[in-house]
């Protein structure tokens, strides 16, 4: 997916996720191969290396019974640890990393360059990121962005997630996204396309409203704040609503509703006798 969404030519600058592609080292090295950036969380637990070890195939002593190594291994005597093995060693600071309803998000982070092998052998040079939670929790992350990414940087491409999630969160709580019922595969995507088509008609309107509708800046000094907020989906929501009222029906309105609905039913219903009856003659 994101081989061809390069090859589409669509724009993006760094792949953001979590550890269930992170800890995919086959995955981060096709991206890195790719010249694809990312910045992607990890287990506690996973193997890395603070020096550069020596990979290959081990020679087979001789004399040896059974078959031939053909795996390889790490020959040299760096051993591997985990990287919540390497907090205490770890200098944190405290940086900016993005603006948020409520202020700026500061959070205490660290970083170091480590080293991963593949099954494959290839040695894959990255840098850890390590975030401490609020709750006293430390996150954990590989990214290839260039030795010269500065703290601050490597902090914001990090926090950049949280737009994806919130965009779930959006589609979910206001546009109807958890409301599918259907069992079956093409009503899913049915769904889904529904769904993303108005994610993106949101998404237009929101870009459209910030080009046509600039800032007032005399509004941030007199609200004292840097940025003020910008349209929100459940806004555009309730603009809709508001143009786009229900129809209003009247007790007569609602009684013929009723009784078409009934009749429908009769007919249909009606139609099935029919079909078995000719089942049944016919057998």
């Amino acid at each position: 997916m994101v081989k061809a969404a390069k090859a589409n030519h669509f724009p993006f600058k760094i792949v953001d996720c979590d550890s269930v592609y992170g800890c995919d080292t086959e995955f981060r090295i096709g991206l890195n191969d790719e010249n694809i950036l990312y910045i992607a969380d990890i287990h506690s637990t996973t193997p890395i290396y603070l020096n550069r070890p020596v990979v290959g195939i081990p020679q087979t002593p001789e004399g040896r019974r059974g078959r031939p190594y053909s795996k390889y291994q790490v020959l040299s005597e760096e051993k591997f640890v985990e990287p919540r093995s390497l907090i205490e060693t770890l200098h944190f600071d405290w940086v900016f990393a993005r603006d948020t309803e409520r202020g700026g998000l500061t959070i205490k982070c660290a970083t170091r360059r480590v080293w991963i092998v593949a099954d494959n052998g290839k040695i894959l040079e990255e840098s850890l990121f390590v975030r401490q939670e609020s709750n006293g929790e430390y996150r954990f992350s590989l990214s290839n962005l260039p030795v010269s990414t500065s703290l601050e940087e490597m902090a914001c491409y990090r926090c950049k997630r949280y737009f994806v999630e919130r965009t779930f969160q959006d589609a979910k709580s206001e546009l109807g996204w958890d409301e599918l019922v259907a069992r079956k595969y093409r009503a899913w995507m049915h769904h889904a396309a529904l769904t993303s088509l108005a994610l993106w008609f949101a998404s237009e309107i929101k870009l459209d409203w910030a080009v046509q509708y600039p800032r007032d800046p005399e509004l941030s000094r007199e609200l004292e704040i840097s940025n003020l907020p910008s349209l929100s989906i459940a806004n555009i929501r309730e603009l809709l609503k508001a143009v786009l009222p229900l129809p209003t029906l009247t007790l007569e309105d609602a009684i013929h509703i009723v009784i078409k609905h009934f009749l429908n039913r009769s007919r249909s219903k009606a139609c099935r006798r029919r079909q078995e009856r000719r089942r049944y003659q016919f057998t």
